[in-house]
Order: C-alpha cells, then structure tokens, then sequence
C-alpha cells in the first residue's frame, strides 16, 4: 500500500505496536495483586459495575487473555505516526485497492481508542467483498486523539474537538486528499460537528452518528430542570425524556470535566480502570449495558462486543497509561453536548436506538440545514462501530452517496 512519505515538510513514520512481555507481566501481576471492596449492596447494577462482574473479568484477564492477538491485528494494518501543531499523532491509513474511492477521517471517542473502528474497515475499503460495489469504496485514516491509545500526550492545554478538527484537516491534506468526508460518533462526533463549523476547503460533508440537534430553548429548559416547551411533537417529546434521563446518569463526565487529575487510581490499577471505562449509564443503560453485556460474550458471528474485545481497549489504555491524559478532554470542552452547533455543509446522520437519545428528523433538519441523508436503525447503540460495523459502514455509504452520483447534464436551450 502506498502512503505519502511527507507532510508539508515533516515525516510520516512508519508506527508498529511492539509491548515488551515485562509489560503484561507487571499487568497481570497487579491484576492479581487487586484489592477488592465488599460486594455491593442492591441485587442491580445501580451502584455501579457489581463485584463478581469485575472479578470474574480479572480472572480471565490475569490468566488467560491474549494481548498479542490484539497487537497482531493492529500491526496487521498501516499505521503511522506524524507530527501536527507540536504533538504526535498515530493513526491508521488503508488505502482502497479502488483507485476512485473517497477519503474518510473517522473518529473514535472514549472511552474508546482506534480499536472502535477496526471492524469497519475492511466493509468501507473492500466493499465488493461485504455486498456493495467498487463505487462505494473508501480510503479511511483513523487517528488516536490526543491523549489517547498510540499519540502524544499533550502538556499544556487546548486540545479539545476544535483544535481535532483543524489537526484532522492537516493531516487528511498531508497525506494527499484534497478532497474528503469525516464521520465520528461520541468525541468524534463533537470533533466532526467542529470540522463542519470550520469547513475547511477539501472537506465535503460530514457523517455523525450522535448528532447535536437539541434546539436552543429546549436545551436551556432541560438544563435548567424545567418541563420541555410545548408544542412538541411525540417523537420531540420521547427525545426530551431520554436527554433528562442522559443529563442526570453521566456523573463519569461531569467528575473528569471538573477534576481529572484526581483519577490517580486508574493510572495506578488496571481494574480500577476497567471499571472506570465500563460504568457510564446512559440512556437506556447505554453504553454500559452493550459493554457489560459483552462479559458474557467469548465469541461473536454478528460483529456484537466481545469480553476480549472489551479488554483489549482497556489493556490498550493501560499499556499506554492514557487513562487520565484521555479523561481530561472532558476538562478541555467548554460546550453544550447536544445543542444544535451551526453546521451548515453537507451532513448525513444515522440515529442508531441505544444512543443516549434519538435525534428526532424534525430537530436534525433544523440543526442541520445541509442534511443529505437521516435514518433511524433498527438496532444498535453508542459503540456503533463495536456493535453493528456492517450497519454502521451501510450507512456511512449511504451518507455519502450524493457524492458518488454523476452530475445531471446542463440544460439545454
């Protein structure tokens, strides 16, 4: 596979995943070595990830997990490291075999890595092998954000979704693509709703898959504790029960908004950072509830969670040690999460039934006059690309469409 060699001037290095055994020794050994707190006191999971959850992971974790499978994945694919506005960044780089396939940058959110979207790659690069045609092939780049998985660890502050977006845009220039889409959900939907805002001049539309839609006085109301305006239609309505259902189970991000520097203890124990990267209840118990389901899950033939996979990310931000420079992108962002943000380019969005709420059409229109393309999934939910890859990757082609079709002839006279 070819790759552009430079970037305006600084180089792009080739990158491959090589973690010493000392590593996973030290791992497993403080796995084994957890101190455990007394089982908790409710028969759910309202207090949190329950004991015999997290200890039945450890077990398999300690002993019996393969790291090395994980490694040989990644170090299966291209991937690179560059440098953009002083920080390295890696990212993964898979070129299509078809010669006319569109550019992507995809963004992975937390807590997340590039690991998210793996399962998507081959379906948007090879589409002729996963039921679509030659014009429906992608080039795809997925970069790790800063502070997190395989990319430099900022030092001072500033680096939140705006700074990602115009980082993205270098980097998709750089590597040649004057022309391009982005797609992202969670962070990633934040970094391409500020790559929307920006519209720098290659970038053609935008896919989300956690649009930000909430109009402006329901946003203010729902804040505020207030009864939603009325007038709304029913689907307007159920989309208000699930934000204040989201506002009130996300205390995971208001805690690293505020104070993350405080989470030493996940920088210091691997189960307590797994526990950390599992427990944020949603809407619906999502993501929690599709990511403490895949506990349970050895094996997958429908592209749904895995244990291992589940332990692969978290093994990934330990090896790392980027549990807490991740967190603090929560610190960094000062603005609303789903409030309508101004985008005016092109957008295509996919409301998949487990997000932390499903963006009704009449809001998305409003948020986003450019809409190119809207629709409700029947399944899935925030790990989009971790849950559904094939729905998720139908979609992204389907979001994009309008750029593969022929422009109509002139008319004439």
């Amino acid at each position: 596979m070819t790759v552009v060699a430079e970037r305006a001037g600084r180089a792009i290095r080739p990158f491959r995943v090589d973690v010493p055994e000392e590593a996973l020794t030290e791992m497993r050994r403080r796995i084994r070595a957890t101190v455990w707190p007394e089982r908790e006191t409710v028969p759910d999971t309202s207090q949190g990830v329950p004991l015999a959850t997290m200890q039945e992971l450890a077990r398999h974790w300690g002993t019996d997990y393969d790291w090395r499978r994980c490694e040989a994945r990644l170090n299966a694919l291209p991937q690179f490291t560059t440098e953009i506005d002083g920080l390295d960044i890696h990212f993964l780089h898979v070129r299509s075999p078809h010669d006319d396939a569109l550019p992507i940058v995809i963004n992975h959110g937390w807590p997340g890595s590039v690991l998210e979207q793996l399962k998507v790659i081959d379906p948007l690069v090879n589409p002729t092998a996963h039921g679509g045609s030659a014009a429906d092939a992608f080039h795809v780049v997925i970069p790790s954000m800063p502070g997190y998985g395989f990319s430099g660890k900022p030092t001072g502050t500033g680096w939140g979704p705006e700074r990602m977006g115009r980082a993205w845009a270098e980097l998709m220039t750089g590597l040649g693509y004057p022309r391009y889409v982005a797609q992202g959900g969670d962070w990633g939907a934040f970094v391409v709703d500020q790559m929307g805002l920006q519209a720098p001049p290659g970038l053609l539309g935008i896919h989300t898959n956690m649009p930000a839609v909430v109009p402006a006085e329901v946003d203010r109301a729902l804040r505020a504790g207030d009864p939603p305006p009325s007038g709304l239609s029913a689907e307007e309505r159920r989309a208000c029960e699930q934000l204040v259902r989201t506002y009130g189970q996300v205390q995971y991000a208001t805690y690293m908004a505020a104070r993350p520097q405080t989470l030493y203890g996940i920088a210091d124990s691997p189960v307590g950072l797994a526990a950390w990267l599992l427990d944020h209840n949603d809407a619906d118990g999502q993501p929690a509830a599709a990511v403490l389901a895949a506990l349970d899950r050895t094996t997958s033939d429908t592209g749904e969670l895995t244990r291992d996979e589940v332990l692969d990310n978290a093994t990934l931000y330990w090896l790392t040690r980027t549990g807490v420079s991740a967190s603090r992108l929560y610190w960094e962002y000062r603005g609303g999460f789903f409030d309508a943000k101004g985008v005016t380019i092109p957008v295509a969005v996919s409301v998949f039934p487990g997000e932390q709420y499903q963006a009704p059409r009449s809001w998305t229109e409003q948020a986003y006059p450019g809409l190119v393309h809207y629709n409700q999934l029947p399944r899935g939910g925030h790990f989009a690309a971790w849950e559904e890859p094939r729905l998720l990757s139908d979609e992204i082609r389907a979001g994009f469409a309008f750029l593969r079709t022929p422009p109509l002839p002139a008319p004439r006279g």
